[in-house]
């Protein structure tokens, strides 16, 4: 992909993983090319009901429920045309980067022989295995705790070892809320975080005046 000499440099979106508690950066996931459309969603979480109490009308529980979803492309096409540069791409196509990915959804091997062996060990209650903090990074304003809710994957290109070099992923992810982790956890804190920053920058949209929706005023 060739640019304009003097064209600024373009951010990557990705993917950040940091352990829960030190908060460590464990791995960092940049998407080769970033999505042309990055769609969100946010479910009111309101405490009214259809035919219930009205002094309930106004509350909100808490934050709304956000959900985002992208489609994220990896391709080794180029890389393959220079392999003595490209050994990685030139002896496995693109299933290093996809198996960046995939990982991040699987609890390590390690953990499910430990997990095993404490089930051999005829222990009663084996706690579910954690996984490493996942943080959605699109830019310095917009970094958020996520759990990946869906992941499917589309491989369009093969080379003759049959190595994906072309694939499309699908990621569905929910941002995880203080609700979610509480005001003491990492993520908890890079959640209110985000929220101050939406904050800042509704106060630095113009307001506009009654008269905008021909209107006098309210009565």
């Amino acid at each position: 992909m060739t640019t304009f000499p003097n064209s600024p440099a373009v951010l990557k979106g990705g993917l950040v993983l940091i352990d829960p508690v030190t908060a460590a950066v464990l791995r960092v996931i940049a998407l080769q090319y970033n999505p042309d459309t990055v769609t969100r969603t946010l479910q009111v979480k309101s405490a009214g009901t259809e035919g219930g109490d009205r002094s309930e009308a106004l509350r909100l529980k808490g934050p709304p429920a956000e959900t985002i979803k992208l489609d994220a492309e990896i391709d080794a096409t180029d890389q393959l045309e220079f392999p003595e540069q490209n050994q990685v791409a030139a002896q496995a196509g693109v299933f290093p980067a996809l198996s960046a990915l995939e990982t991040v959804i699987y609890p390590t091997s390690a953990q499910l022989q430990a997990n095993n062996q404490l089930a051999d060990s005829g222990t009663l209650e084996i706690l579910p295995m954690e996984t490493p903090l996942a943080l959605f990074v699109w830019s310095q304003r917009r970094i958020v705790p996520v759990r990946i809710t869906e992941f499917s994957v589309t491989e369009e290109a093969f080379d003759v070892a049959l190595n994906p070099i072309r694939v499309k992923v699908s990621l569905g992810m929910r941002v995880l809320s203080v609700d979610d982790l509480g005001f003491q956890h990492k993520g908890g804190g890079l959640f209110m975080s985000y929220l101050q920053q939406k904050e800042q920058l509704a106060a630095q949209s113009a307001g506009a005046v009654l008269r905008t929706l021909g209107l006098t005023r309210i009565s």
